[in-house]
């Protein structure tokens, strides 16, 4: 009995313990909840196995196709007995079978191009599928960063209110005594319902903060969901990596076009295009096939008991044959030649394409990098700043309670605080993203 309710108990704990480890998100698992039932990361995924469909296709081309057929009729009146070679008109049954496979031997290169664009399309189709979950994880990071900064808010205008709330009781104690007049309490009193307003201000715009970023993970609207703001903005402050940071203090972009998914699969549709244009221009050279064959047939006259068995009949009448054919084009109303034309089109766009998101991802590249370094130097004032607005109102909230400044004082120290504490939180969670953003352009997986 006491090892029974062990176990419950047990049991009963895990279970707690599991559901109070999910109620809390982290970022990394708002985007690999994001990745996993995203419906655009899903289609992608549906067409990457198109793709190798697709290279399943151009790899039977080059196995033989075999056909087999059966026929029967009956001829009623004027016919030729196949026993005699004669004409006769006494109605007979008949009845045929075949089977035959045939073997394309020369086509033009066509089989080993269209494989070769089908390989080629798969490994597009593999850095596509990385692309959207790619740009799926940085919607998420960047819809967790807008819930992290109005929740980091929150917990501000909370500790906001309950300063008030403090100076308002002080205030009313102090006027008692003499100390403040009833205009002290009602400037106090103001700047009570002004954190009020403001703390609910900031939880409506957390919500909406929140109900985007459940969009962006496709998570069910009426679930709750809790993030981590700890995991976001870090105890220690933002750090860089020294793995992406050059002797001379810049981010190494050599390594971008070998590694993004996004050029990736620009360079792969380019070689796919070429291989389909080479494919169409094998379309202007002969093809030669090989085929060979079983055929075999029943013959009966109807009323007629006489005629030989049905076995012994498929075994005298089978004959075999092999051939090779040979096809030559000559003209086809320049349908080829459009189509080569077009492949050739075709495979240049690609190619203006790739060199395009080459350029464009070392601009968005530098771009992030600069606005990364940017944040760091930016969260380095702020917490300056911060620390220096903070001995400030300390020291004006020491003064107020000494008689010695207003509240209109207190009020507008406290609210320079405030805005750097937001603005030192907008800094740090920025320079997070930022730095993700760094690290997608450089080709490494933001999410795990």
């Amino acid at each position: 009995m006491q090892q029974h309710l062990f176990l419950t108990g047990l049991i009963y704990l895990i279970s707690v313990l599991s559901t109070e480890a999910q109620t809390t998100w982290t970022m990394q698992q708002c985007m690999q909840y994001a990745v996993v039932h995203n419906h655009e990361v899903k289609r992608t995924a549906l067409e990457l196995d198109n793709y190798k469909a697709m290279e399943t296709g151009a790899v039977g081309r080059f196995l033989p196709a075999v056909d087999a057929g059966i026929g029967a009729q009956y001829n009623f009146g004027r016919a030729i007995d196949p026993e005699t070679n004669t004409y006769t008109d006494v109605s007979t049954f008949y009845n045929g079978y075949s089977v035959q496979a045939t073997l394309p031997l020369f086509d033009g290169f066509s089989r080993i191009h269209a494989l070769k664009a089908a390989k080629a399309s798969v490994l597009m189709g593999h850095h596509a599928l990385r692309n959207h979950q790619d740009e799926v994880a940085l919607r998420v990071l960047q819809a967790y960063a807008n819930a992290a900064y109005y929740e980091g808010m929150i917990r501000m205008a909370e500790e906001k209110r309950q300063e008030t709330d403090l100076l308002l009781r002080q205030t009313r104690i102090m006027e008692e005594v003499g100390r403040k007049s009833a205009a002290d309490v009602a400037l106090v009193e103001s700047q009570q319902a002004e954190a009020t307003y403001e703390l609910t201000r900031q939880q409506n715009l957390l919500a909406s903060a929140m109900l985007e970023l459940k969009k962006e993970m496709n998570f069910p609207l009426s679930d709750s969901l809790s993030i981590c703001l700890g995991d976001s903005v870090g105890s220690g402050g933002i750090t860089g990596s020294d793995n992406m940071v050059g002797s001379g203090g810049f981010v190494i972009h050599q390594s971008i076009a070998q590694q993004h998914p996004e050029l990736q699969r620009a360079r792969y549709q380019m070689e796919a295009s070429q291989h389909e244009w080479h494919q169409a221009r094998g379309s202007l050279f002969p093809t030669l096939s090989l085929s060979a064959g079983l055929s075999t047939t029943y013959y009966k006259t109807l009323h007629n008991e006489a005629s030989e068995t049905f076995g012994k009949q498929l075994k005298n009448n089978m004959g075999e044959y092999l051939g090779i054919s040979l096809s030559i084009p000559l003209f086809n109303r320049l349908q080829t030649l459009t189509s080569i034309r077009k492949a050739k089109n075709n495979y240049r766009m690609s190619q203006e394409a790739f060199a395009q998101k080459q350029l464009e991802l070392e601009k968005l590249s530098r771009e992030a990098w600069q606005d990364w370094q940017g944040y760091l130097l930016q969260t380095e004032q702020m917490e300056k700043k911060v620390k220096a607005d903070s001995i400030a109102h300390q020291l004006t909230r020491r003064q107020y309670e000494e008689g010695l400044s207003t509240a209109i004082d207190l009020h507008t120290t406290s609210a320079q605080l405030l805005n750097s504490k937001a603005t030192l939180l907008q800094c740090r969670l920025m320079a997070v993203v930022k730095e993700q953003l760094v690290r997608y352009y450089h080709g490494e997986q933001i999410w795990k």
